[in-house]
């Protein structure tokens, strides 16, 4: 008989999108359930600024403006964690590739257990030309990995 899977370390990725803050509330009843550790990540793509670390085509303003609307962002998850009854969160924000960073430094770094993001919001030709950061995540993590679909 298989015993039943306790998670630990729940990462959990936001992008803000409504897909991402349901994978993080669906995160947190999975946490209450295993008394886990949430960490939530936030990844701001460096390729959008220019391919590199030091966004050279971009001023520093445009970049500290997505770096304080991320920092905003997660606090906001750790405030809804906090009204849903739970504390035991810790916010990421990280630049890079969200598929390395999501399906193998992360979890790596943090002994993550479980994996929870949101469905891609990427349209079907968006998929098939780039493929999504779940589906990544999917085929690549060491450890499972659940994704939330809207209306589960």
């Amino acid at each position: 008989m298989l015993e039943s899977q306790e998670y630990q370390t729940i990462l959990v990725g936001t992008d803000g999108s409504e897909q991402a803050k349901l994978a993080f509330e669906k995160a947190v009843a999975v946490a209450k359930r295993n008394d886990a550790k949430i960490i939530v990540a936030h990844i701001i793509e460096n390729r959008v600024y220019g391919g590199t670390m030091a966004f050279s085509t971009f001023s520093p303003d445009v970049v500290q403006e997505e770096t304080d609307n991320s920092k905003d962002l997660l606090a906001m998850y750790k405030e809804l964690a906090k009204n849903l009854g739970y504390e035991n969160v810790e916010t990421i924000l990280e630049f890079g590739s969200p598929k390395v960073l999501m399906a193998k430094e992360l979890p790596e770094r943090f002994n993550a257990d479980l994996i929870m993001v949101g469905q891609s919001g990427l349209n079907a030709v968006e998929r098939l030309v780039m493929g999504s950061v779940s589906d990544h995540i999917i085929r690549t993590a060491p450890c499972d990995v659940l994704v939330v679909r809207p209306g589960s």
